[in-house]
């Protein structure tokens, strides 16, 4: 029987004295601790140290404390490594940023195993003896390329998802759309499932989660428009859905009314993420170039 693996990482921190008789668990939890963080702390040996003893969360601080902290996480052992290609733009002990090829699913489904980012990235760290437990912060579809972020420990997680529920992760895309834009605007029109469909999504109106984009044209071809697209909320196919009800559906995306031989895929791309490490608490900013098949698409047609 294989050995589980573990991801293991350690942070310190100084009591000040705006934390004198403040509870340890209150203490955590002020520095971005869950409450799953703060069980896996209490359940693992050495995992919570106050001047080298071991405490409960109930203790109170003292001014120069030091707080000494264990996190160790075992890493699920369904996603199997696979060797898939996908870029690497930023890693440090708590994250990665990568750019996703297109036709690679961010999560394993039913259909999709060993072609996922799951798999590659597992693959990754096992090969450099940092395996991680897999947390995608954003999502992006199967065919869409460019910038995700992957939280290394529960901790960074917890960072970056709270960022993402407060709208806090500024999240910009590219696309190229049909037809002629040539002002920048919003849409604010709620996104729901569509009947009697598990994939596809439809402007509801009635039952339909708020959704809101904002797009300004970049670069125009004689039938085409490259837009940036800034997302305020995240739901499901948002960009594809707004675009289409606008008139203006995404180059080669077949599933809301665009086919295209010379561009297979919808034309969409994560091209900037910007937001606030979750550990060090500096701003950070990343960009993915346009990948070759949308540049390739303009090209021809400029």
């Amino acid at each position: 029987m294989m050995e589980p693996f573990y991801n293991e990482r350690r942070f310190s921190y100084i009591a000040g004295e705006a934390e004198q008789g403040m509870a340890v668990g209150q203490f955590l939890k002020e520095r971005g601790y869950s409450r799953h963080a703060l069980t896996l702390l209490k359940q693992t040996e050495g995992g919570i140290l106050c001047n080298g003893r071991e405490v409960y969360l109930s203790q109170p601080l003292r001014k120069g404390d030091r707080m000494d902290l264990f996190l160790k996480e075992e890493v699920p052992g369904e996603i199997e490594p696979v060797e898939l290609p996908f870029g690497i733009v930023y890693e440090d002990d708590d994250l990665m940023v990568v750019d996703k090829p297109a036709d690679m699913p961010v999560h394993p489904s039913m259909k999709n195993h060993d072609n996922t980012l799951a798999y590659a990235a597992a693959w990754y760290g096992r090969t450099k003896g940092d395996s991680f437990v897999y947390r995608c912060v954003n999502r992006l579809d199967r065919d869409t390329t460019g910038l995700l972020i992957l939280a290394k420990h529960i901790l960074s997680a917890t960072g970056l998802y709270g960022q993402m529920r407060a709208r806090e992760i500024r999240r910009t895309y590219l696309a190229i759309v049909k037809g002629m834009i040539r002002e920048e605007g919003t849409i604010d029109l709620p996104v729901g499932r569509k009947e009697d469909s598990a994939i596809e999504r439809m402007i509801d109106l009635e039952h339909g989660e708020r959704a809101v984009t904002h797009y300004r044209p970049v670069r125009q071809g004689k039938d085409w428009t490259l837009i940036e697209c800034r997302l305020e909320t995240g739901r499901t196919h948002q960009i594809r859905v707004h675009m289409s009800s606008f008139g203006h559906p995404l180059i080669g995306d077949f599933l809301y009314g665009s086919r295209e031989e010379q561009m297979p895929r919808q034309a969409l791309h994560s091209w900037k993420l910007s937001f606030v490490h979750p550990i060090m608490g500096r701003p950070m900013e990343f960009v993915s170039p346009l990948p070759p098949d949308m540049q390739k698409y303009i090209g021809d047609r400029s």
